[in-house]
């Protein structure tokens, strides 16, 4: 979802995880689709598909990836970390799923707002 955000503001952007998924979550897509945003072609990719790469910023969304995610060996000049509830944890029928992940997508995209702000 992130990335998906990031997209719409113009940034660059690769998301990654450190035990990625074999798909993206429907609810993920389902959320973000409610929003305007098509995530439904995104593609789970590992963390160490992007270890060697250089970038400017490194952000890490989740409280697993800040505790555990590898040590980047490309440059980078900033990393950043806002942990987010890992939506994809969520327990319940499909519409509590759903507003769990709509929780967390809104988050996200309130905190990547301001994030914008500060870069402009």
């Amino acid at each position: 979802m992130a990335e998906g955000f990031a997209h719409s503001m113009g940034w660059k952007a690769f998301s990654a995880g450190i035990n990625p998924e074999e798909k993206i979550s429907p609810f993920a897509v389902k959320v973000m689709d409610d929003v305007g945003i098509d995530i439904s072609h995104h593609i789970p990719k590992s963390v160490e598909k992007y270890l060697n790469e250089n970038f400017d910023t490194v952000v890490t969304v989740c409280d697993n990836a800040n505790e555990f995610c590898p040590t980047f060996t490309g440059n980078c000049n900033q990393i950043i970390h806002k942990g987010f509830k890992d939506p994809y944890l969520a327990k319940g029928t499909s519409v509590q799923k759903l507003k769990v992940y709509a929780n967390v997508r809104d988050e996200i995209k309130n905190w990547l707002e301001k994030l914008n702000l500060e870069y402009e």
